[in-house]
């Protein structure tokens, strides 16, 4: 299993939460939840990062998310504020030349579970 480098996003980091609930609209106006899935696997985090960097670190970036992208696996990533590592795929990243060894790359990272 990769682990992504060890190079720290921005402060601009944001989460998004995804729970799985299913639910059912009654005819009377109610309304049934239900959670779906597994405990602590119904909720998947979804990061969206922002890596400002020298060159170095980016190409080290491009490098890592290029080679999971070819065998489509997931990767070990801490995110910001979180003492632990999760399971993460990256499906689309950005990379902005800013100025003279200066990078900005953008990319969401969504936690999967697996084995």
């Amino acid at each position: 299993m990769a682990t992504f480098p060890n190079i720290k996003p921005a402060y601009t980091a944001s989460k998004a939460s995804n729970p799985k609930v299913r639910t059912a609209k009654l005819g009377d106006g109610y309304e049934q939840r239900v959670v779906f899935g597994l405990p602590g696997r119904n909720n998947p985090k979804e990061y969206s990062l922002t890596f400002k960097v020298k060159d170095a670190d980016a190409a080290t970036i491009e490098t890592f998310l290029d080679a999971r992208a070819a065998d489509a696996a997931s990767f070990d990533f801490t995110p910001p504020g979180a003492s632990t590592s999760a399971k993460f795929v990256c499906a689309s990243w950005n990379r902005t030349f800013v100025g003279t060894n200066w990078n900005e790359i953008t990319a969401t990272f969504r936690q999967v579970f697996e084995p």
